[in-house]
């Protein structure tokens, strides 16, 4: 039940919000290791370049999993640490690599560098900025991840109906693709 809300969760916010890719598939068989249930959603475009709000949106899916055993629960489960991974990614990137902070500027605190090998990737332990700027940064990562956590608990208490509607559905039928996913879509209009 907890994997079908969780998973219900990031389906639901995936379709209530604009610009994001089509909610293609949502299961609750376990695939891979340590993933318990997923949800794959197919872009409809290739997309070049993000905005801070679709970037938002795509944190606000990540963490829909988690918001739903909120609402539903009381409380979370650890199915949510890779999610929260990647949101916390997409934050220092806001941040730090895209310059789409409004106190901390528009400046790039993660440079990208070469190895020996010549491959690009973030420098380890090399930073050029003061410790009270990172304080910023944290501070600015935690703020961005509340806020976007709070919009998510949100939009789904206002469809908390349509949640276990979807969780129920997807507890019975085990996979949802998207004929059957429909239904739930209609109703979040």
């Amino acid at each position: 039940h907890i994997i079908a809300v969780h998973e219900m969760g990031h389906a639901l916010v995936a379709m209530a919000l604009p610009g994001l890719d089509t909610v293609h598939k949502v299961s609750i068989i376990p695939r891979g290791i340590g993933a318990l249930g997923y949800t794959i959603q197919r872009p409809t475009e290739d997309r070049f370049l993000m905005t801070r709000k679709e970037l938002e949106n795509k944190m606000q899916v990540l963490l829909g999993g988690r918001a739903a055993e909120q609402i539903v629960f009381g409380e979370v489960s650890t199915g949510a640490s890779d999610d929260l991974q990647k949101v916390t990614s997409i934050a220092r990137a806001i941040i730090m690599r895209y310059g789409m902070h409004e106190k901390l500027g528009n400046v790039v605190y993660e440079e990208e560098r070469q190895s020996f090998l010549g491959q690009a990737g973030p420098s380890l332990h090399e930073r050029s900025f003061s410790e009270d700027t990172a304080r910023e940064i944290d501070r600015a990562v935690r703020d961005i991840v509340s806020g976007v956590f709070e919009r998510t608990v949100k939009l789904l208490t206002g469809r908390r109906d349509v949640q276990e509607a979807g969780a129920t559905h997807l507890m019975e039928k085990e996979t949802l693709y998207e004929p059957g996913l429909q239904a739930l879509r209609d109703a979040l209009r």
